[in-house]
């Protein structure tokens, strides 16, 4: 929780004390002055005055002139008043400190949501934005947790009786692990360590809440092996980076705090969580593509896939697919896929293999002309200098993209392309950003369908598949979508594959656009495109079907067409449109 304090300035009840023993002085001197007068009317013979009474009455008279000679003051008075007469309050007599503002602190509570790290008002105990309760117990149970309390029972059993399974599966997989999980608590380390008037997206609780999930699952630790981590040598960073860049990750060692761009941060510990990501990225590919596993998920942060050969952006430091891809193909990989759906185009990722035919590399992500982060990744980019064909980008055109379009472009892109590449291995760059309910990528894809999206990569490839974290910011979105990724990977069985997906006809035209595009480099495209442009076309038949049906709500009568109705009637046909 975090106050905010503002300050108000006001005058305090002694200023109109003082106006009103201000008054009193002129008043004082004036009925003096007046009984005095009337004393003299009525007596003008009496003489029995004392010294002393007639000395009072001069320092009475004396002291009314003197302050009527500095200022003759409204009744009521303003800020501006006492501004411009402020000789008018000098009086060593008295004392004037009441005069002084008092400064009164008002404090605006509020706090920042666990959950999406959104603002709420201290009276408000369920966060605005994603609903989730002040004091969400997300970070100890992940998803299972009840977003509407702080604690509830049920979660608590639930736990309990996982515990058990856990116990089995430890025994099991110790002698027998089919998946690998690579995770270390020192990633936890990296985080902004400025303070800042809202929390970084990109923050451990991240790593936490998914850590959370699969534990109250039994999934984690239990079902899955532990890969031990260490750091990424030099040698094998250089194979992604540049020489430059990783000296200047390095030099973050000595910062206490450091920017390489205005919302990519690093601390003291950042360079050496950089490099327990990369290096885990590296032991899994190895371990998944020999055989000691049979895939993977890299738990890991800093994020990698806009990380480039020499720049760091995008909250991402070193390129942990770019990484793992070489590691693959160090391990005996002739041909790697990597398939990026995490919301923001992988930039980096892609300028480090747009020039490789041995890494086939397809984004779907927001892209919208250009104006989302971060500008790269238009369906015309599709590599360079003999590559062509094996940079895919499937650049959606607005946000709330949901599950249809995102399995309608793997049936008619993804799955084609990758199905005729042949992978040796496979990666998912999984940024789980376009999530619903994440506060960056407003996007509507749900647990239901990043499983079906895992499952159909998970055929190609002879199922070597390591999944690598990439983006994803509602901690209740991303902790739900990456435990159903690992329950395919463990080879839980999820719903058939639907046959018949409705797209939206923003998803349509994208997906018909890259097909346009690409059928150039996979010819194996075009029946696909064909089919599409008449499935598009009928789109347009209805369309205007329902738009003549909404004009011919009337039937008008057929011999207004040759009366004094004609222009009525063919409005109402439909032959003659008004503008």
């Amino acid at each position: 929780m975090v106050s905010e304090t503002v300050q108000g300035s006001c005058v305090t009840n002694g200023g109109t004390k003082s106006n009103e023993s201000f008054k009193r002085k002129h008043l004082g001197s004036d009925e003096h002055a007046s009984a005095s007068r009337h004393d003299s009317s009525d007596a003008k013979g009496d003489i029995g005055t004392s010294e002393r009474d007639i000395a009072a009455n001069i320092n009475e008279d004396t002291q009314a002139d003197d302050a009527s000679k500095k200022v003759r003051l409204p009744k009521e008075l303003t800020f501006q008043d006492m501004y411009n007469n402020q000789d008018a309050f000098d009086d060593d007599d008295e004392d004037d400190s009441d005069w002084e503002p008092v400064q009164k602190h008002i404090e605006i509570l509020k706090w920042f949501c666990t959950n999406c790290t959104m603002v709420n008002l201290d009276d408000v105990f369920l966060c605005d934005i994603c609903g989730e309760h002040k004091e969400s117990g997300i970070l100890r149970h992940g998803f299972y947790a009840s977003p509407f309390s702080p604690e509830v029972e049920l979660v608590q059993v639930e736990s309990e009786a996982t515990g058990r399974e856990k116990e089995i599966w430890s025994e099991a997989s110790a002698s027998n692990c089919s998946t690998a999980v690579g995770f270390d608590e020192r990633m936890l380390l990296h985080s902004e360590v400025e303070i800042k008037s809202h929390p970084h997206p990109e923050r451990p609780d991240r790593l936490r809440a998914i850590a959370a999930s699969l534990s109250a699952a039994g999934i984690f630790p239990g079902k899955c092996c532990l890969i031990p981590a260490r750091e990424i040598t030099l040698e094998e960073l250089q194979m992604v980076h540049s020489s430059e860049h990783i000296e200047v990750v390095e030099l973050t060692r000595q910062m206490f705090s450091s920017y390489f761009t205005p919302d990519t941060y690093a601390n003291e510990h950042s360079a050496h969580a950089a490099r327990l990501a990369a290096g885990l990225c590296a032991d899994l590919a190895s371990a998944i593509f020999s055989g000691r596993v049979r895939n993977g998920f890299a738990l890991v942060r800093p994020p990698g896939h806009h990380a480039g050969v020499t720049q760091a952006m995008g909250f991402c430091l070193h390129n942990n697919a770019a990484v793992a891809a070489l590691a693959a193909q160090a391990a005996g990989a002739k041909k790697v896929l990597i398939v990026d759906w995490d919301v923001h185009h992988g930039n980096g990722t892609q300028e480090i293999f747009d020039q490789n035919k041995s890494v086939l590399y397809i984004s779907l992500h927001r892209h919208e002309g250009g104006k989302f982060y971060p500008g790269t990744g238009s369906a015309f980019e599709v590599g360079t200098k003999g590559a062509e064909g094996y940079c895919v980008n499937i650049p959606w055109s607005r946000g709330g993209v949901g599950d249809n379009d995102y399995i309608f472009a793997f049936q008619h892109v993804v799955l084609p392309i990758a199905s005729k590449f042949a992978p040796d291995f496979t990666i998912i760059s999984a940024g789980f950003d376009a999530a619903r309910g994440d506060p960056l990528g407003c996007c509507d894809v749900t647990p239901a369908g990043y499983t079906q999206m895992t499952h159909m990569l998970s055929t190609l490839s002879g199922g070597k598949l390591l999944v690598v974290l990439e983006g994803g910011y509602n901690l209740r979105s991303i902790s739900s979508s990456a435990t159903a990724v690992i329950k395919v990977l463990l080879g839980e069985s999820c719903e058939c594959e639907p046959e018949n997906v409705v797209p939206s006809k923003a998803g349509l035209l994208t997906v018909l656009e890259v097909l346009k595009i690409q059928m150039k480099y996979w010819p194996n495209l075009s029946s696909s495109f064909e089919k599409l442009q008449l499935q598009r076309a009928m789109y347009s038949v209805e369309k205007k079907q329902k738009q003549v049906k909404r004009r011919r709500v009337f039937e008008p009568p057929l011999w207004w067409r040759w009366g004094r109705k004609q222009l009525l009637f063919h409005i109402l046909t439909g032959h003659f449109h008004l503008k």
